[in-house]
């Protein structure tokens, strides 16, 4: 009786600890688990900048949950500065900011944007709405404390010390100026951050992207303080660091804390900055982790630029078969796809890369994801489908007309960045005899990140007459952003060279042509050439080259499609295999030693490599 007693006693101890133990596993589940797959979701940026309202963003939710969630996207965010009812579209409105927050310093939504959060509700009614879509939430915020919640002094929640006690003006963002830094020795600083997320916990957040938290700076006691604030909550929020390129030197630290980090700064719709990101993804490859993913930026595919920073309303410039090759180098790669245009106005093409059940298990299932080669002009990717043997295969065709031959210029800059003098240089060139003028503006070799450029008033003379550029019409003109705008930057705002506005000339972004035809007589071309002032202040890029031309630039472009050859030996693969392309669904054949799919310029191929015999 005592013995069994006894049992009794040690069976109902050994249940509790192991109830205590049960709990605390749970409690302490990695962060990594609320990602294990890559992110899919719309985030708001690309086609409404700083301005998006609550209405449109229940219609983006409202067509996500009809056509997008069962094949896996389920994330609503709201991008920046939803705390201010009046921002604007082509930069942001600094000058008289109508900022909305709380007693305790802390940014709330503009109730005229998003009428649902009055009465001090945030955004837990939109929340709300898009949670019973089946849908998660998330925000943009800022890095820092509010520099008007310093100017008033406000409290930190839960403490007796004030917004003035933990900031630093040091390292304050360059291109926006709403936050201050939060000092993370200073009493009080990690208290800011857990009724950050406290308040953001209580709306129901389930994501939360940071920006000016991983470029140029890494600021990384702010990381561990916000680490520490999300996993106090309790509540699975993904973290996600914002710009990039995150510096690599930290690539183990952010694995380590964040779900997802940036590779690039903002990625817009050029042909150029997709084709930076073969090399991006191969240097980030090896640091992609269960539920840690080198994030490549979102998707600008759709209708963007409705209200956005830079550009105007217009559906991608890319082309279809360069949205294949960015559907398809974001699968292979396993990056978060977070799609940038404004989804109800999606027409069936850009639907149909985005509901590929094929596709997108490669992007959730894939493992052993690398390249296998990369070239000037092709490039391969490979994976494995795991537990079947088969092989994935991703086949880019990336060749380009080499389109400035810098030896056939009559007058060249050099490089020009934020540290030339004046930011600018002056052309003064004879073109006598020429019939023919090219205005070319270069890379400085370090991407085309925010190199926007500006001909500052472009004039043509025939001894005492002359005629001003920006009055003919050019023969053809391209950027490698928009396009090249008469009497306006690139991105759509005055022209300022140096802090001087000016009211002649034309705005364009590297890699840029633009070809005029020389009127009969005109003997010299003058022009200043310098940064628009829309790129100074950015993290990255405003390093580029001009060159004047007088004849054709460009050399001869490469065929409309080539073959590309993949060695499957060199892949480990012996015997026969059968092919199928995973966009189209069809086999494609049967194939040993060598498979050579015909790819389109600027194109991609994913396939699907099954064994059938020895």
């Amino acid at each position: 009786m005592i013995q069994s007693k006894f049992n009794k006693i040690a069976i109902s101890v050994l249940l509790f600890l192991l109830s205590v133990n049960t709990t605390t596993a749970q409690t302490k589940k990695d962060f990594h688990d609320w990602a294990a797959t890559p992110p899919m979701g719309w985030n708001s940026w690309d086609c409404y900048g700083p301005t998006v309202t609550e209405a449109e963003v229940k219609s983006n939710a409202d067509y996500m949950s009809k056509y997008l969630k069962p094949y896996g996207w389920d994330y609503i965010v709201v991008d920046i500065r939803w705390y201010v009812g009046n921002d604007k579209a082509h930069g942001y409105n600094e000058e008289n900011p109508d900022y909305v927050l709380d007693q305790y310093g802390r940014f709330m939504p503009a109730i005229n944007r998003f009428p649902s959060a009055e009465g001090g509700k945030g955004f837990k009614p939109l929340a709300d709405y898009i949670h019973k879509k089946g849908l998660k939430f998330g925000i943009h915020i800022m890095r820092g404390i509010p520099v008007i919640a310093v100017k008033q002094n406000l409290p930190i929640k839960g403490t007796n010390l004030t917004a003035r006690d933990i900031y630093s003006e040091k390292d304050q963002c360059l291109w926006l100026h709403d936050m201050y830094t939060v000092v993370p020795s200073k009493p009080g600083a990690q208290e800011y951050y857990n009724s950050l997320f406290e308040l953001y916990a209580s709306w129901g957040l389930d994501f939360v992207k940071i920006d000016d938290l991983s470029s140029p700076i890494y600021f990384e006691e702010e990381i561990n303080m916000i680490r520490k604030a999300i996993d106090r909550t309790g509540r699975k929020i993904v973290l996600s660091t914002s710009p990039g390129e995150t510096p690599i030197a930290h690539a183990d630290h952010v694995q380590k804390s964040a779900n997802m980090w940036r590779t690039v700064g903002d990625f817009w719709d050029s042909w150029g900055q997709l084709k930076e990101h073969f090399d991006v993804f191969e240097r980030w490859n090896k640091w992609r982790a269960y539920g840690a993913y080198p994030d490549g930026d979102m998707l600008p595919m759709g209708h963007i630029g409705i209200r956005a920073e830079r550009g105007n309303p217009r559906m991608t410039a890319f082309t279809k078969d360069e949205q294949y090759t960015l559907m398809t180098l974001w699968t292979i790669f396993k990056s978060p796809l977070m799609f940038g245009g404004n989804l109800p106005d999606n027409d069936p093409f850009t639907l149909s890369l985005l509901t590929n059940k094929n596709v997108l298990k490669v992007l959730n299932e894939s493992t052993n994801n690398k390249p296998l080669f990369t070239d000037a002009d092709k490039a391969a990717w490979i994976a494995d489908e795991p537990g079947t043997g088969a092989k994935y295969l991703a086949v880019f065709n990336t060749a380009d007309q080499k389109m400035i031959n810098e030896d056939k210029a009559a007058w060249n800059s050099g490089l020009i960045t934020k540290a030339t003098p004046n930011q600018s240089t002056a052309v003064d060139l004879d073109i006598s005899g020429a019939k023919k003028l090219y205005l070319v503006v270069n890379d400085g070799g370090d991407k085309t990140d925010w190199d926007h450029a500006d001909w500052i008033e472009p004039t043509l003379y025939n001894g005492k007459e002359s005629m001003k550029l920006t009055s003919l019409k050019w023969i053809k003109a391209t950027s490698g952003w928009e396009h090249p705008r008469v009497n306006q930057s690139i991105s759509g705002n005055a022209l300022i060279v140096n802090k001087v506005k000016y009211e002649d000339g034309i705005g364009t972004h590297s890699n840029s042509i633009i070809e005029f035809d020389i009127p009969e007589g005109y003997t010299r071309f003058k022009s200043l050439v310098g940064l628009d002032n829309a790129c100074v202040s950015q993290n990255t890029g405003a390093t580029v080259k001009f060159s004047v031309f007088t004849k054709n630039p460009s050399e001869t472009p490469p065929p409309a499609s080539m073959k590309i050859a993949i060695n499957l030996k060199e892949m480990g693969l012996k015997g026969k295999y059968s092919v199928t392309d995973l966009w189209s669904g069809k086999l494609v054949g049967t194939f040993s030693g060598e498979f050579a799919p015909e790819i389109n310029k600027h194109g991609a191929g994913l396939y699907k490599i099954v064994k059938i015999s020895k």
